[in-house]
């Protein structure tokens, strides 16, 4: 079982991680930064994820960390 942890107050909503995710566990979040962009979040209610780290690797702030 891998884990993925982001922080929202190093993501810039860019969502590459969104694009990148083979498994597509990564979404689009309701929630907003302070300047307002939609912030990302893991769901991952099946244990999908292979903790490949292709989110954390294309994440270009380093917003990302996962842990296996």
């Amino acid at each position: 079982m891998s884990l993925i942890k982001i922080n929202n107050s190093r993501c810039k909503s860019c969502y590459l991680c969104v694009t990148t995710c083979p498994k597509n566990l990564i979404k689009k979040s309701d929630k907003t930064n302070r300047l307002g962009d939609f912030l990302v979040e893991f769901q991952d209610k099946n244990n999908e994820c292979i903790g490949c780290a292709m989110c954390a690797k294309r994440c270009p702030d380093m917003a990302i960390e996962v842990y296996k």
